[in-house]
């Protein structure tokens, strides 16, 4: 019998650009989130993910340290435990990317991932720090992902995370394709520019060089008062041969939803010998510092 899995993500502009209360900018996300993952389950999906620190806009175009005030604990803060009551009352996986906090002045870009059933699986901390261009001063907010690249055995798929910039780094995708990973999330906050030509292409390349499928995700919109560009969606899903499954607009609020086959990894690899050609014996200058 095929292993169908229906997934979902959610692209969405922050609605708010006043941000004197930092308290009614998250709670309006997540007020904007909320009947977004109620129709994303109604439309079926077992699997859900989140576009990067979903419950937020992207502060990272200044550094103000009043942002670590929005950094919370997991998987016990306030919106990872809403987050686990929504994955239960809907019978869905999901991939929720948030502001961690570890401990005092020590923060990461982290996607908690949770069951179906509500339960804390893991979570994914983000690698990549950009801190070079005008309007990305991640490494003012965040401190370097240190729990590896886990793969999360879930009833609907084996799920790895990647979040935004860690995208342009065949490496950590070659590690979870490498640790199972069946679908590979990528959410994101990006801007038109110097991006934007690679966004169709780097992540169909790591699904075909690793043959699983993967889920990219953009939010939509210009975010007021930093105005950095516009933040241009087009998320999408692509399959093991690295080709486009389908694609939201550029825009627009949207869901999307894909049924994966998750049985077309195994006829991929069937065809393609990837895994079984590599030579990492010789590859004696990609760990070194």
């Amino acid at each position: 019998m095929p292993r169908v899995t229906r997934t979902a993500l959610i692209q969405c502009a922050n609605p708010l650009a006043d941000h004197s209360d930092l308290k009614k900018v998250k709670q309006a996300m997540i007020d904007k989130h909320l009947p977004l993952i109620k129709q994303a389950a109604e439309d079926g999906a077992q699997v859900l993910c989140l576009q990067e620190m979903f419950n937020g806009p992207y502060f990272c175009a200044e550094q103000d340290t009043r942002w670590y005030g929005t950094a919370e604990s997991i998987p016990d803060g306030p919106t990872i435990t809403l987050m686990r009551e929504q994955a239960k009352k809907h019978g869905m996986v999901m991939v929720v990317p948030i502001y961690e906090k570890a401990m005092t002045g020590v923060y990461f870009n982290s996607a908690a991932v949770i069951d179906e059933t509500g339960e804390y699986l893991g979570t994914y901390r983000k690698h990549h720090i950009p801190h070079c261009h005008p309007g990305f001063w991640e490494k003012f907010y965040f401190t370097p992902g240190n729990m590896g690249y886990p793969v999360f055995n879930t009833r609907f798929g084996k799920i790895g995370v990647y979040i935004c910039y860690d995208r342009h780094f065949p490496e950590g995708a070659r590690e979870l394709g490498l640790n199972g990973a069946e679908i590979v999330f990528n959410p994101s906050a990006t801007v038109a520019g110097l991006s934007e030509y690679l966004w169709k292409i780097e992540q169909p390349a790591h699904a075909c060089a690793n043959q699983y499928f993967v889920g990219a995700i953009n939010r939509v919109g210009h975010e007021q008062p930093w105005d950095i560009g516009e933040f241009y969606g087009q998320s999408y899903f692509c399959d093991p041969r690295g080709q486009m499954i389908t694609q939201a607009s550029r825009d627009k609020d949207e869901i999307i939803i894909a049924d994966l086959d998750l049985d077309l990894i195994q006829d991929v690899r069937n065809t393609w010998q990837f895994f079984r050609d590599r030579r990492p014996e010789s590859y004696t200058q990609i760990a070194k510092t």
